[in-house]
Formats: structure tokens, C-alpha cells, sequence
């Protein structure tokens, strides 16, 4: 392996392993504030605890989330220093606003929240874990304007001396139509692994029978956010996909593994291909499905990846511009499976606990139990698909992955970085899951009775 794929691998691997957390810490601040926003309009103890037990592991995943993220700006610097050339004038903008704005508005009321519980009035410590949470999605914003840049290049220019992209317009590029759809569809996916979440570490302790009236109350509040969210991805998803197909139609031609420009094209389920000749083998279908996905109708003309690919040797010269198609495909359709089974999940688990009810057998709590990772593979996933669907651009149409990496950099260099790098994510995962079941086996403190409550509403199981 040469510097450019060790360079790949370690920037795969360390952002696919820090994006475990970027969704849950969004997702979850949410959560916990909308607990607290329960808690202080009825004062019932109940949600009181809940509060503070979804907040502790909130802010284990935080913690850990910010760890790991500091390792992506270094390897802009230490493997991607042409890249970093490249963009740099561009990326400045969102990413500063990132730093000063969203990451201080989240970081210092996050602080006031965890020190503030006796010394706050509860309204203004209400304020601070909303404003912590605003924070989160504010900086998930920019970051993603940055990376929608990549994807869709807007507001700049060339600069034909220096090689270098100049920003000339911030707002067009904060207002990028890439970035104005996978916002929402980032943060619905956040809100399913949040869901999810708060759904498995309630089951585990029904399974062991804790605090059964607390923890039923908690899994149906998961589920519910569950399948609300999962509505969200589905809609923004669609949104997504026609707006990829319009900018980047080669990494819809590679997802759906179609192959030359088809109207009434159908959507793949299952395809074996000849990706040196071009053609599959085999290819299972539903019927006008791509069309409709990508065009909002039936006979929609969708382009396939042998004409996309001629078409690109004409405007950009000679080389291939596929992606890996194997690749592409499968993580496209793994990312819809895993989210659609998390919904699934979600809601045979609303049914079986409708009323009061419990289920008997322990396999509908395990099953909860390691649903867990289900939108998390799936978000993964989906950004795997982002990012390699792009190859072989990391800067779409302007600047090819190959002609991104540090030059001075050796192979040595890159394979003792590559493996530092992964030796210590895993052992910050041991860390991370010992944590949080630790908290998780502790379960919530006990909340004393508040005085004076009058007629205020009781916790509704």
C-alpha cells in the first residue's frame, strides 16, 4: 500500500469511528432537555431521575465525542496538507464559525448545566441544556457546510496563480442546497440513534426488572422519537437523493449499479455485476422504483455510469471516474436496511408494551438491547457512501483524492500513524462502553418528593 492509501484508511477509520458519537451526542442532548422540560413543568420526581440518568451517559458520549474529533483537523495538516492548500481559504469560514459559535455556545452551557443544579433557578438551568443542545445541532450545521462544499462547490473561485480556492461568498456557501437537505437528514438520523438508544438501556433494565413503571415510561418515549425520526429520514432522504442525482449523477448511477442512461429505470434490490465490462449479470428489480426515487416520476431519465463516465472523460480528461461500485452499492442499500429495521424495531416494540403491558419472553428486550447499534451502522453507512461515492474527488470536479495527499509523508510515516491512531480508538472504545455500563448497571438516584406540588400532572406510564 502506498502513502495515498494508508492516508485513506486512517482518515476512514478514525472519522467513522468519531461519527459514533457526533449523532447520539445530537440527538440525545435533545432527549435529556425534553425530560427536563417534563420535570420542570410537573416537578414529578420521575422524570427528575430520568433526566439525570440519560444525562450522565449524554455527557460520557460528549466527552468522548470531542476527544476523537480534535483527530480530524490534525490529519487535514498531517496526511492532506494539499488538500488542506486547496481549501483552506474556504473551509476557514464555517469551520471558525463552528469554533467560536456553536462549539462555545454548547461547551460553556453545557457547563453550566452539569454545576448549575443548586445554584440556578430551574428555569434559567432549563435554558442552559436547551441552549447546550442548539449548540450541538448549530455546530453539526457548519461542519456540514464545509463538507457539502466538497460535495457541491459553490461560492468561490479558482485563483489560476496560487491553484487555490477563494471563498467569495460565505452565505452561498452556509445556504448550499446539498447542505440545506442533509442537515435535516443528519439531524433525523441523530434522533434515531437517540431513540434507539434511550429504547435499549431501558429494555436492559426491564430485562432485569428495575424500576419497571421508570424504564417502561423511558422505552416508550425512545420509541416514539424512533419513529417520528424515521419519517424525517425517509422524507429528507428522498429530497437528498434527487439533488445527488442532479449534482453528482455518477454516484446514483454507482449506488443503483445502472450501468448505461435508462427512463423508467427500477431500483436495484439485488445485482451481481461485470464492473470491467460494464454490465450485471444480475439484477433484481422493483420496477420504475430508481425513476421515482431520483425524479418524482415513473418514467424519469436517470444516467447510467458507462455514458456518465464517457461524458466525464470529455470534461475533465482521461481517467476513471467511477467509484468503487461494490462498495457504493452495498453501503447504499446496508445504510436503508439497517434504519428501516431500527423503525421496525421501534414500532413492534410500541405494540407490545401498548397500555401497560410488558413482554414476557426475554428476547423482545435483547433485541431492543442491541438495536442500539442499528442507526449507528446505519449513519455510518450512510456517510461511507457519501464520501467514497465521490471518488475520486475529494473536492467534487476540482480536485481529485490522488492529488490531495501530503507529499512529504512516507509510507512508514503513514502506516505508524495509521496504527497509533487505531490502537488508541480502541482503547478509548473499551473506555467509553466500560463507562457507560457502569452508569447503566448503577441505574438512577433516587429524586426526593418536592413540597407543594398542588395540582400539578402526574407521570403518565
Amino acid at each position: 500500500m502506498d502513502v495515498l492509501d494508508l492516508s485513506r484508511w486512517q482518515f476512514g477509520i478514525t472519522t467513522v469511528y468519531h461519527f459514533f458519537f457526533v449523532p447520539l451526542t445530537i440527538g440525545l442532548s435533545a432527549v435529556v432537555a425534553g425530560l427536563q422540560t417534563a420535570w420542570y413543568r410537573t416537578r414529578k420526581p420521575a422524570y427528575l431521575r430520568l433526566t439525570k440518568f440519560f444525562g450522565k451517559l449524554f455527557l460520557i458520549n460528549f466527552a468522548m465525542g470531542v476527544v476523537t474529533g480534535i483527530v480530524q483537523e490534525f490529519q487535514f495538516g498531517m496526511n492532506w496538507s494539499e488538500y488542506s492548500r486547496f481549501v483552506g481559504d474556504v473551509f476557514g469560514a464555517p469551520l471558525a464559525m463552528e469554533g467560536l459559535i456553536a462549539f462555545f455556545l454548547e461547551s460553556t452551557f453545557l457547563g453550566l448545566w452539569i454545576f448549575g443544579w443548586d445554584r440556578l433557578s430551574p428555569g434559567l438551568h432549563l435554558m442552559t441544556i436547551w441552549a447546550a443542545a442548539i449548540g450541538t445541532a448549530i455546530s453539526g450545521y457548519f461542519i456540514l457546510a464545509a463538507n457539502s462544499w466538497m460535495q457541491h462547490p459553490v461560492g468561490f473561485r479558482l485563483n489560476p496563480e496560487s491553484g487555490r480556492a477563494e471563498l467569495i461568498d460565505i452565505w452561498a456557501v452556509l445556504t448550499n442546497s446539498t447542505n440545506l437537505v442533509t442537515f435535516p437528514h443528519v439531524i433525523f438520523g441523530a434522533f434515531v440513534s437517540a431513540g434507539m438508544f434511550v429504547l435499549g438501556v431501558s429494555a436492559w433494565q426491564l430485562l432485569r426488572k428495575r424500576h419497571v413503571d421508570l424504564f417502561r415510561a423511558s422505552a416508550r418515549v425512545g420509541m416514539i422519537v424512533t419513529l417520528v425520526a424515521a419519517v424525517g429520514v425517509v422524507i429528507s432522504g428522498h429530497i437528498q437523493a434527487q439533488i445527488m442525482t442532479r449534482q453528482q449523477p455518477m454516484k446514483m448511477a454507482a449506488a443503483e449499479a445502472l450501468w448505461d442512461d435508462e427512463t423508467s429505470a427500477g431500483f436495484s434490490i439485488f445485482a451481481v455485476g461485470d464492473v470491467r465490462n460494464g454490465r450485471n449479470h444480475i439484477n433484481i428489480q422493483i420496477p420504475y422504483g430508481l425513476s421515482l426515487l431520483a425524479t418524482d416520476t415513473l418514467h424519469g431519465r436517470v444516467e447510467g455510469i458507462n455514458d456518465i463516465q464517457a461524458r466525464y472523460e470529455l470534461k475533465y480528461g482521461p481517467g476513471d471516474y467511477r467509484p468503487i461500485i461494490g462498495l457504493t452499492y452495498w453501503s447504499f442499500r446496508l445504510m436503508i436496511g439497517f434504519g428501516v429495521l431500527a423503525a421496525l424495531v421501534a414500532l413492534a416494540g410500541l405494540w407490545l408494551i401498548r397500555g401497560k403491558r410488558l413482554p414476557r419472553g426475554r428476547w423482545p428486550y435483547w433485541i431492543a438491547v442491541w438495536g442500539i447499534g442499528l442507526p449507528l451502522l446505519a449513519n455510518s453507512l450512510g456517510w461511507i457512501f457519501t464520501e467514497m461515492g465521490r471518488q475520486p474527488w475529494t473536492v467534487f470536479g476540482q480536485m481529485r483524492t490522488a492529488d490531495s495527499v501530503s507529499p512529504g509523508v512516507s509510507v512508514t510515516e503513514a502506516a505508524l500513524s495509521l496504527g497509533g491512531f487505531t490502537l488508541l480508538y480502541g482503547a478509548l472504545a473499551v473506555i467509553e462502553v466500560a463507562l457507560l455500563m457502569k452508569f447503566v448497571r448503577r441505574g438512577p438516584e433516587e429524586e426526593p418528593e418536592p413540597e407543594n406540588t398542588g395540582d400539578l400532572p402526574a407521570l403518565s406510564y
